[in-house]
């Protein structure tokens, strides 16, 4: 407690002198102490010292403190003077912290200065010294430091020669090792060693230690010069070495010499005596197998030092050969599919000899091969590996293996290929396999129980090497244990069983297995096509086989519509698409698809789509009807076109030109000196033909008569006019009208007009010829009529009260009228019989003045 108010003084006075000092004795701003270093959970205390740049704007109360980004709290400050201001932190746990220093000043903070504080720990005393001696070389201490001190800390190693104290040699450290190196390595019998920890917080010191350097020797490994047979001995070696130079004269030392077996991989070790003064050192090894590989390592110690040298580099030697190998070989063989040629490929694998102890070193393997059926065909290979290819023709074959070392061959193994249209029966019934905690078991069923000897062959599925495969052999058993190292996980296996009688090699039964799985590595990826209105087919690859890591068992698809709840479907693991039904119409999807197997379940990336607002059906529902509208409307405008003349002739019909009419002759002079003056008429020269029916009670008689006189037009022929100029044709195209209208007189004047009248108004001569007049006649007429109704106002028709029944025009169809013929006519015109039709010349057309009047207009006079 004394001591901190000391200290605490010591550092005021200096705060003091430093406040009064010159402005250019300090920085602007200081802060004390600088990097301190200080015990861990103990109280730190540092000032901040403002310059004359920062008064007298600024002083102490404007600082602050922050130890790492974090503001201390107020209650820690200490104002000391205008420009001192200090901080203390109680519990400093931080093994290194920055401890900053700020001004406040109108709301904004200004880093003045900043420091790094480290706490830590006193050093503990180093223990457990131990030391190795490489004679007139190296002398090497190791210690262990104790706690960690989280600060800098200096170890000191120091060597004191035990019978003169004072004779004191030191080396330093920062780690837990120091060495004293040439010239400083000179052998004396025994020092003392002592380490010493040292950093800001204290120092400890170890006791010191006696260890006598003879103890602590240690050599270079020696070197081994020769491993040699000895010709005629077998089942032995001699090994000779060389000693290292640098040793402690006058020591005894052992040797140690292993021979390792590297058939067996056993060692074994002999011990050798030797004197420090021998520069070399030999033995023989005995008990030897024949033709065995051995490796020789030797080491070396002192008898009163308790450090061995390293081994010594190893070598390889071998054995002499007593006999020719005597095992089998283990022959296996995988026939690939022909070729077009008709050749194939047998890959031909083997193992080493398995006989113990091995009789031999192989020096190769002889293989001969021959067709069945012709063994003077016989051919050898001579092979230095354990693998050979061989193109076979399609014939059946027989191969034989040996193995063969100096002293000779070791049996033959023989093996039969058969040919390739040879057919195998399947004898493997049923395999299956199963895992337990350390082992892969396959069992199997054979219809012919008498069989005793099978081989079981297993590889990756991926394995595309023939010469990858693993095989064994079983003999007397229908099942097969090896252990689970000796399978890849998350791998896919096929194993096979094959019967084995005689040199043959039945059938196989495959199956494929996982000895551990977990889920895939990755979700199939989904192809959505092109959707329709409610439906999508939804396709995806399978997952490649390396990336599967076990059997997958099912799919199921995911799918949600836009803002909707997610739906799925699982389907099995041999179908890669289906189709989703009842989708909303016009409606974004998200789909994606999981693959599952035993161990779980990886779902791929999710994809989009959008149903369609209309399907195939429903555009066809809507272009088939406007489709037909439109090839109705274009085969009506065709018809149309075709048939415009009929279609006028119906809705537009011709009026019929009086001028041209066949069915009176005008007079001659009318149609020669017709004029395009305008006359006045004189009702003197008006001709009337009166009414046929001047009496209601005849309209139904007449009605009666209109098909008779329809009949009798069709027997009309030609008939010569008067002047035999025009004829009057009937025929059966004309179609003549079924019904009449009272007729009306024609009153023709001199200058060839026709005017329709009452009879009463124009007393004439009455004449009574009947013409058929063609379709075109009355329409034309009534048109005219009409047109001269409107015109011509002089004729009054409310003093007529003739009645017509029904306007002939509108029917389209030729009536039967009677004329009046007027006194002025010709006389033999007068006198033609009444059977003969009166025939005017016709009028000339588009001559003005010419018109004429139909007493049907006075008639719808009267009618109003």
């Amino acid at each position: 407690m004394v001591t901190e108010m000391f200290s605490c003084l010591i550092w005021m006075f200096v705060l003091f002198c430093s406040s009064i000092a010159d402005e250019n004795a300090i920085r602007d701003a200081d802060i004390f102490p600088s990097s301190p270093e200080i015990e861990r959970g103990s109280t730190l205390k540092l000032f901040c010292v403002l310059g004359k740049h920062y008064t007298p704007h600024r002083n102490a109360s404007h600082i602050i403190w922050k130890l790492n980004h974090e503001l201390i709290s107020q209650e820690n400050y200490n104002i000391v003077n205008e420009t001192v201001s200090s901080v203390t932190i109680h519990n400093f746990t931080y093994s290194k912290a920055h401890v900053k220093c700020f001004t406040r000043y109108l709301g904004k903070e200004q880093l003045l200065v900043h420091t790094e504080v480290k706490s830590g720990f006193p050093p503990d005393i180093p223990g457990n010294i131990s030391c190795f001696y490489y004679f007139e070389t190296e002398l090497t201490c190791t210690w262990t430091s104790g706690r960690e001190t989280n600060l800098k800390t200096i170890y000191t190693l120091y060597r004191t020669v035990m019978t003169h104290p004072n004779t004191v040699d030191s080396c330093q450290s920062k780690t837990e090792s120091c060495s004293f190196y040439y010239p400083n390595a000179s052998y004396i019998s025994s020092f003392c060693f002592q380490v010493k920890a040292k950093n800001v917080l204290g120092e400890a010191s170890s006791d010191c230690v006696p260890i006598p350097l003879e103890k602590i020797e240690k050599f270079e490994p020696p070197e081994i010069l020769s491993v040699k047979k000895i010709t005629g001995i077998k089942q032995l070696l001699t090994v000779t070495w060389k000693m290292p130079e640098k040793i402690i004269p006058s020591q005894r030392l052992t040797c140690q010499v292993q021979y390792k077996n590297l058939y067996s991989n056993s060692s074994s070790f002999v011990t050798v005596p030797l004197n420090s003064a021998e520069k070399t050192g030999s033995c023989n090894l005995t008990g030897l197998w024949d033709s065995t590989e051995y490796s020789v390592a030797i080491r070396c110690i002192s008898v009163t030092s308790i450090f061995w040298s390293e081994w010594s580099r190893g070598k390889t030697v071998s054995t002499e050969e007593r006999v020719a190998p005597s095992g089998k070989v283990d022959l296996w063989r995988v026939i690939e599919s022909s070729h077009s040629a008709g050749n194939r490929s047998v890959h031909l694998m083997w193992k080493p000899l398995n006989s113990f102890p091995p009789s031999g070193r192989i020096l190769g393997y002889k293989i001969q091969y021959f067709p069945e059926k012709n063994a003077a065909l016989n051919m050898t290979l001579i092979s230095t590996d354990r693998k050979i290819t061989l193109l076979l023709n399609e014939e059946a074959y027989i191969i034989s293996i040996a193995a063969y070392n100096s002293a000779g061959n070791s049996p033959e193994v023989i093996l039969r290929i058969p040919s390739t249209d040879e057919k195998s029966s399947q004898i493997i019934e049923t395999v299956r396999t199963f895992t337990t905690n350390e082992e892969v078991v396959v069992e199997w069923t054979a219809s012919v129980p008498e069989l005793t000897e099978y081989v079981v062959e297993w590889y990756e599925e991926m394995e595309m090497d023939p010469s990858g495969r693993s095989w064994q052999y079983v003999s007397n058993s229908t099942n097969w244990k090896t252990n689970k190292k000796n399978f890849k996980p998350f791998i896919c296996y096929n194993i096979s069983v094959y019967p084995i009688y005689g040199h043959k090699v039945g059938a196989p039964y495959s199956i494929q297995t996982y000895v551990q799985e977990k889920k895939p590595s990755e979700g199939p990826v989904a192809d959505t096509g092109i959707p329709g209105k409610n439906e999508v087919t939804i396709k995806w690859n399978e997952i490649s086989k390396d990336k599967r890591n076990g059997f997958i068992s099912n799919y199921t698809i995911f799918y949600k519509p836009e803002d909707g709840k997610e739906l799925n479907e699982t389907v099995n693991s041999n179908i890669l698409q289906y189709r989703l039904k009842s989708l909303q119409a016009n409606t974004q999807y998200t789909v994606y698809i999981m693959a599952r197997n035993g161990a779980g379940g990886t779902s791929g990336e999710p994809k989009t789509f959008k149903t369609l607002k209309f399907n195939k059906e429903d555009v066809i529902f809507i272009a088939l009807p406007i489709g037909l509208s439109m090839l109705f409307l274009l085969s009506l405008w065709i018809t149309c076109i075709v048939k415009k003349h009929a279609f006028k002739k119906v809705c537009w019909p011709d009026i019929p030109n009086p001028a041209e009419s066949v069915a009176v002759e005008w007079p001659l002079d009318a149609s020669m000196g017709a004029t395009s003056e305008a006359k006045p008429t004189d009702f003197e020269d008006i001709s009337v033909l009166e009414d046929c029916f001047p009496e209601e009670s005849q309209e139904e008689s007449l009605l009666m008569n209109c098909e008779n006189h329809v009949s009798e037009c069709a027997d009309i022929n030609t008939k010569d006019t008067i002047n035999g100029d025009k004829k009057i044709l009937c025929n059966e195209e004309n179609e003549v009208a079924k019904c009449f209208l009272p007729s009306m007189p024609y009153v023709i004047t001199d200058q060839d007009v026709r005017i329709q009248m009452p009879s009463a108004l124009m007393p004439a001569k009455e004449i009574q010829p009947t013409e058929m007049l063609e379709d075109g006649l009355c329409a034309l007429q009534q048109t005219s009529v009409k047109n001269e109704e409107k015109d011509n106002e002089a004729l009054k028709l409310e003093d007529f009260s003739g009645k017509a029944l029904f306007n002939p025009y509108l029917k389209n169809s030729v009536k039967t009228r009677e004329f009046l013929i007027s006194e002025s006519l010709p006389e033999h015109s007068k006198t033609e019989p009444k059977s003969q039709s009166t025939i005017l010349p016709p009028f000339p057309q588009n001559v003005s003045g010419q018109s004429y009047v139909t007493l049907d207009m006075f008639g719808l006079a009267s009618a109003h």
